[in-house]
């Protein structure tokens, strides 16, 4: 099973459009696989999942709980402020540590408006996903200008999905 995380809370996201083509290429393949959005996210978990309440909220043990299935994971990560969402990292804080991502493998696309494609964000959550001992795979497509690539939910930019077929290729041999 793979999980893809839409790695904001944002409505409307580009990183979920991501998230769902991205599943959309793993369905072709007849590979298993669920989208995590952290739109589902309890407005209150901060303050009542977190710390002292991990394991307390049930309504995020049920977000977990879809990363506990899953052999690899995904993240979608759009660039806020040259880094990646702070709901991301909350959201990773509120895991069980350190077995809920140890030793499991990620892969990482990022995607902005701007020029760099969220190479920072990437950048700095690869660095967290080290950390936890997640491994990350090498290849980590930066979709740049997304706004400008994406029509209808649909990627307009051959090479953007191409990119993200060449990352599922070394994903399945991960």
């Amino acid at each position: 099973m793979i999980t893809i995380i839409s790695g904001t809370n944002r409505p409307q996201a580009n990183a979920r459009i991501i998230a769902d083509i991205y599943a959309g290429l793993l369905n072709e393949r007849g590979i298993t696989n669920q989208v995590l959005d952290l739109i589902d996210l309890p407005n209150d978990f901060i303050q009542t999942a977190l710390y002292k309440n991990c394991g307390q909220h049930e309504g995020f043990n049920q977000l977990t709980q879809l990363l506990e299935k899953s052999e690899k994971v995904v993240f979608v990560i759009p660039e806020y402020n040259n880094s990646f969402p702070g709901v991301l990292k909350a959201f990773i804080d509120g895991l069980s540590y350190p077995n809920a991502l140890r030793h499991k493998k990620s892969a990482l696309i990022g995607i902005s408006t701007g020029t760099q494609g969220g190479a920072l964000a990437i950048s700095h959550f690869t660095d967290v996903l080290n950390y936890l001992g997640v491994h990350v795979l090498a290849a980590k497509p930066r979709l740049m200008f997304i706004h400008k690539n994406l029509s209808e939910g649909k990627l307009t930019n051959s090479l953007y999905l191409q990119l993200l077929q060449e990352q599922i290729d070394q994903l399945i041999m991960f």
